[in-house]
């Protein structure tokens, strides 16, 4: 046979060190009463603040956890094949996009819209990191690539399908500000970086600065050109009540119309 079951044996009489709150069922209301006033009491934040300097393993200056987004590929797959479309156009008189917000130097597209790889962007963000290098500087990103684009292989039959991914990529209008700067660096420096990442993106770009004025379409704002001014229609309107324009008044000359005869 084994060794008998020991019974533990607590001494109620001795004063209690234990931290812990006993089963009230099994001591008693009296004893758990007790126990709960020799206990310390702190508010949640000093216990926290206490925590955090006991523990030196909280004060961790770097983050173990990956970014939790990727502008260069979504974050889910697509549910179905984006179709090959164009950048939304802004007709309207739309100037989202097109100024600086972050950064004091912006890489602007003026020339038309366009659909950009993935891989065209992050080529661009090396070559500006690599001329930027040993500088003080943050780099903003006012784009993702998040439309899927499928191909076929050479020769293949028509039909059965749009194919299979191939890469993303980002629908650019024109206009739009694609990365910004921010730092402590000469204006030439800037101008330098976004003409060597230019030449590595398609399409023409320009550089631009926080606080110029932003652009409607391929038109800029400013020099006395307004939103309204553009919104303005260029000829007469009918009215709206009764749906009848501006009356013309007639010829004043007497000679008759081409169209009649003579002898009329």
């Amino acid at each position: 046979m084994g060794h008998p079951r020991r019974l533990l044996q607590i001494n109620f009489t001795s004063p209690v060190t234990t931290p812990y709150h006993l089963p009230v069922p099994l001591h008693g209301a009296a004893i758990a009463t007790q126990l709960t006033a020799r206990r310390p009491k702190r508010s949640p934040s000093e216990t926290a603040h206490r925590g955090l300097q006991a523990s030196p393993r909280w004060h961790r200056h770097f983050s173990t956890s990956a970014s939790a987004r990727d502008w260069l590929s979504p974050s889910k797959a697509e549910k179905s094949k984006s179709t090959l479309g164009r950048p939304r156009v802004p007709t309207g008189g739309s100037m989202r996009g097109t100024t600086v917000v972050w950064g004091d130097w912006g890489l602007r597209m003026r020339d038309h819209d366009r659909r950009v790889s993935a891989l065209q962007l992050r080529t661009g963000e090396e070559t500006i990191r690599r001329r930027l290098r040993g500088l003080n500087y943050k780099l903003y990103t006012r784009v993702s690539a998040n439309i899927g684009v499928y191909t076929k292989g050479n020769e293949v039959r028509m039909g059965k399908g749009k194919g299979k991914f191939d890469y993303w990529a980002a629908r650019i209008p024109v206009s739009r500000v694609v990365f910004e700067l921010k730092g402590d660096m000469h204006e030439k420096v800037v101008h330098e970086a976004f003409r060597l990442a230019g030449h590595k993106l398609p399409g023409l770009w320009e550089t631009v600065r926080k606080g110029d004025p932003p652009m409607v379409g391929i038109t800029k704002l400013g020099n006395g050109v307004t939103l309204e001014g553009l919104k303005r229609a260029r000829r007469a309107v009918p009215d709206k009540g009764t749906g009848v324009g501006p009356v013309i008044p007639p010829a004043t000359t007497d000679t008759p119309p081409a169209s009649i005869s003579a002898a009329a």
